[in-house]
């Protein structure tokens, strides 16, 4: 039995956990801290913690395709940076994390440093992912295959693995309205012309 195969592996799954719980926690302890509002504040928490553990799994797959992936040297160099970027976000949310931890089990409200510290690491996390979306599509880092183009790249010439491409009905459709005009044998049925001349063959 074939197991479970990611490709190129679990890092593209954890990461969209890291992004929607770490970047709804900043927002929440935004709203929590401006209108004074504990329950957004306990679930800022709440998320900041689920997804500060969840970053850890999303950095060591980050690692594993990092070591893995096929790639040439623009896209290592395009890969790199974005693994710096990452290290920095995840360990900054790391220590807001702990710090969270820390000061709530102390008793301690939120005040405005942790708010902005905690706005500007959600920052890095948007630069990160842009990096990652940037390493992907850009670059096709972890990318098995790309569709094959022909012509000149627009639309309906996009083939697929079957070699038909997005217009194919539509060009068959054409192709027999053009034999049915012209004939089978491609050539005009005109009545003859009202001099005498015989018909030119198109």
């Amino acid at each position: 039995m074939m197991g479970i195969e990611i490709i190129p592996n679990f890092h593209p799954i954890f990461v969209h956990f890291t992004i929607a719980l770490l970047s709804i926690s900043s927002l929440l302890y935004l709203a929590g801290f401006v209108f004074k509002k504990e329950k957004l504040l306990e679930v800022a928490r709440w998320s900041l913690w689920a997804g500060f553990v969840i970053t850890i799994g999303t950095v060591l797959a980050g690692f594993h395709a990092y070591n893995t992936v096929t790639h040439d040297g623009p896209s290592h160099a395009a890969m790199t940076d974005h693994k710096n970027w990452a290290l920095a976000t995840a360990s900054t949310f790391a220590v807001l994390a702990i710090w969270s931890f820390f000061r709530h089990r102390g008793g301690k409200p939120t005040g405005i440093v942790f708010v902005i510290l905690i706005l500007f690491a959600s920052s890095l996390l948007a630069v990160t992912g842009y990096k990652g979306g940037e390493a992907v599509y850009r670059y096709g880092l972890g990318v098995m295959s790309l569709p094959k183009v022909s012509g000149d790249g627009g639309h309906g010439s996009h083939e697929h693995a079957d070699g038909k491409g997005h217009g194919s009905s539509s060009s068959s459709s054409a192709s027999e309205n053009t034999k049915s005009h012209h004939g089978e044998n491609g050539s005009n049925n005109q009545e003859p012309a009202s001099d005498g001349h015989s018909n030119h063959q198109h």
